[in-house]
């Protein structure tokens, strides 16, 4: 079970904040369709981070360090990878569908691109570190800490990429500052009347492209978080289409983070059980149930996708999209 849920956790976090960046941008009014891309520039640029630092001489002493700079490299990567979402749709007014697309075949480009020019193959890992270099152990914490048994500290403390806490961390703040800031309120008005918003003196324009740089910024850490906890800290120029499955969280979540949290855990529990079905042991009992059913391995493996279309044919017709969304915003306009 505790295995369970920390893989649930993996898969189930990047999914979050990648949804959680969807909605800053269409909250503003753009919709990022090439969230996809950025993971994968994200991913990319993180891993390049971490080997930078490696060759400057950091170990693994310094591994839980390496990573949260490697975190936030990936973010400010990600945000100066969406500018060209952001001048394409704010500025020269393009079709914001057509952007994101152009991004979602940008970036795999470059970033093999740039693989095979550095690794010559086809992925790029990190040198010589093995995952748990990141991690968290319940040594850590002497076996216990601020009270909490070691069942507790085994679920939540041990073996835990500490990335995640802070892409959990990232996802609160951003939530709150979207729904409880002024400046939140404001990027929110412009994605739903950027006419009235500007007549009361809101720039649309600074409001979009702030929508679209932190929509950047978390796409960005969410492609690392997932190449670090997923793809076994490698950079592979793709990201299992977790950019166009985040959207179908964000659509399902309606938009605001809590639904959004809830429904991450779900597809990420999914994503598990398609990944580690066949040794899977639930109750610590030596009995793999879902190996045992006889079940395709295929089924399993088209669960998360074939669960994403039944929800959203239920749910889009009810789905809460903000009203200017893909709506270029013409100052002269009224």
């Amino acid at each position: 079970m505790v295995f369970l849920i920390q893989q649930t956790m993996q898969y189930a976090v990047p999914l979050m904040i990648v949804a959680l960046a969807g909605v800053c941008a269409e909250r503003s009014g753009i919709i990022n369709l090439g969230l996809e891309g950025i993971m994968i520039f994200g991913a990319f640029m993180g891993v390049i981070f971490v080997r930078v630092l490696q060759g400057a001489g950091w170990t693994q002493d310094q591994g839980q360090l390496m990573v949260m700079i490697a975190l936030i490299g990936a973010g400010i990567c990600g945000m100066i990878f969406s500018l060209l979402l952001a001048f394409s749709a704010i500025n020269l007014k393009a079709d914001q569908t057509i952007g994101g697309t152009a991004l979602n075949m940008l970036a795999p480009a470059i970033v093999l691109f740039f693989i095979v020019l550095i690794a010559h193959q086809n992925s790029l890992k990190i040198n010589g570190a093995a995952g748990s270099w990141f991690m968290l152990s319940s040594e850590d914490f002497g076996g216990k800490a601020g009270g909490f048994d070691s069942a507790v500290l085994n679920v939540f403390l041990n073996n835990v990429y500490l990335t995640t806490y802070i892409c959990v961390l990232v996802f609160v703040i951003v939530s709150v500052f979207l729904y409880k800031t002024k400046t939140g309120m404001r990027l929110r008005s412009c994605g739903e009347n950027p006419q009235a918003a500007a007549s009361l003196g809101i720039n649309v324009y600074k409001m979009r492209y702030l929508g679209v740089m932190l929509s950047g910024l978390l796409a960005g850490m969410g492609g690392f978080q997932f190449a670090l906890t997923i793809q076994n800290c490698t950079s592979s120029g793709q990201v299992a289409g977790y950019g166009f499955l985040a959207l179908a969280v964000m659509i399902f979540g309606n938009w605001t983070p809590l639904n959004i949290a809830f429904c991450s855990i779900l597809f990420g529990l999914f994503k598990c059980i398609a990944a580690v079905y066949a040794t899977l042991d639930i109750n610590g009992d030596g009995v793999y149930f879902l190996n045992d059913l006889g079940i395709s391995p295929y089924a399993y493996r088209l669960m998360p996708y074939v669960i994403t279309l039944i929800v959203l044919a239920f749910t889009s017709k009810n789905s809460r999209v903000p009203k200017a969304e893909g709506i270029p915003y013409d100052k002269g306009q009224r």
